[in-house]
């Protein structure tokens, strides 16, 4: 079956665009770095885009077991702040998603820096080298910390990932091709931190905990079509083919984060795909439901407390940048939508701070 990445292959009259390591395999650490830009500071991060592979190896070639790897995604307001000519074709705020009875926030982001090793040390080591270069010009607003648990579980206990597409179906899911040629090789990712209610979730028997989920706990094995609930996460997040009958998938590379001192346990989502829209219709579902469910079971016990869309261009890109915008075309550098069950909105958020307070979760679902 032909997809679109296959498409994009075969119009090409030169060499495929090198992608970042986006399909990179999943590492015992990761490190997750959500930066804002500063107005004055797109100087800087200009600068250092062709300098991310550079500085991957150097400190990569210390610590060669690590398996070292660096994503860097731009935000949308971002993107025409740095840049002058065309943009990702399908490059936009990521929108919140208000439903009935849980939010899927939008939080200010402008630089996504997605850093993988088997040891957390080089990728602490290569986030200090990069935000060296970027100091005074950006701010950290998020940071999290990822590490592999036991057999790819989450913190719920559950196997995380196992129905991630392999070999060439990930580069189709993932990889821009044909549909947006000056950017193929290119990805758009999507990232949200979500805070687990570990003690309402643990006190639930496993047959329930099953059924939240899709899929059995100890065997991670799907539920039969004919015992999946309508509303468990499985059922929410698979989609219909897409007309020409590919199928749609994203490539997740989420990690389980924790802190005793704070309270907080959680999942990092993360998911690359060669449109946003596959994605966006997963947490339509999951967020606002699809009848007869009116909401995903596991929001009830995990809080989606950030949210942010970027692009990941293409490695050749990032090696030799586009034209820089304009200088008088600075922007404020977070701009968000919104969807509810009833309607569309608009809204801004200022750049720093998440502005959410404490993100441990308040109440008990």
């Amino acid at each position: 079956m032909t997809t679109e990445h296959d498409t994009a292959g075969a119009a090409q009259t030169g060499p495929a665009p090198r992608p970042q390591a986006v399909r990179d395999p999943l590492t015992e650490a990761a490190l997750f770095l959500v930066l804002t830009v500063r107005p004055g500071g797109e100087p800087a991060v200009r600068e250092l885009l062709p300098e991310l592979a550079p500085l991957r190896r150097s400190v990569g070639f210390r610590r060669p077991q690590a398996r070292l790897s660096c994503v860097a995604g731009i935000g949308s307001q971002l993107w025409d702040r740095l840049f002058a000519g065309p943009r990702p074709a399908e490059l936009h705020p990521f929108r919140e998603l208000r439903g009935p009875a849980h939010t899927a926030p939008a939080t200010p982001g402008d630089l996504l820096l997605h850093l993988r090793a088997e040891h957390q040390d080089a990728c602490f080591e290569l986030a200090g080298q990069l935000l060296e270069r970027l100091a005074g010009a950006t701010d950290v607003v998020d940071e999290v910390a990822g590490f592999g648990y036991f057999d790819r579980r989450d913190l719920l206990g559950f196997v995380d990932g196992t129905e991630n597409p392999e070999g060439t179906e990930a580069d189709a899911a993932a990889l821009i091709g044909a549909a947006d040629p000056a950017f193929a090789g290119g990805s758009y990712v999507i990232v949200q931190k979500y805070l687990h209610d570990l003690t309402a979730w643990q006190a639930l028997p496993v047959e329930q905990q099953e059924c939240a989920v899709g899929r059995t706990k100890l065997a991670d094995v799907e539920l039969p079509a004919a015992e999946q609930p309508a509303d468990s996460h499985v059922a929410l997040t698979s989609l219909d083919p897409a007309p020409d009958g590919t199928e749609r998938q994203i490539l997740r590379l989420n990690m389980p984060f924790g802190s005793y001192a704070s309270g907080e346990f959680g999942t990092y989502f993360i998911g690359y795909c060669r449109t946003p829209a596959v994605t966006e219709e997963m947490l339509e579902n999951m967020f606002l439901g699809r009848p007869p469910a009116t909401h995903d079971r596991l929001l009830d016990f995990s809080t989606a407390v950030t949210g942010g869309l970027f692009f990941v261009p293409a490695a050749d890109l990032l090696d030799d940048p586009p034209a820089p915008a304009p200088a008088a075309g600075v922007t404020d550098s977070v701009s968000t939508g919104s969807v509810s069950t009833g309607s569309f909105k608009t809204d801004s958020f200022k750049t720093g701070s998440l502005e959410i307070g404490s993100l441990k979760r308040s109440t008990t679902p």
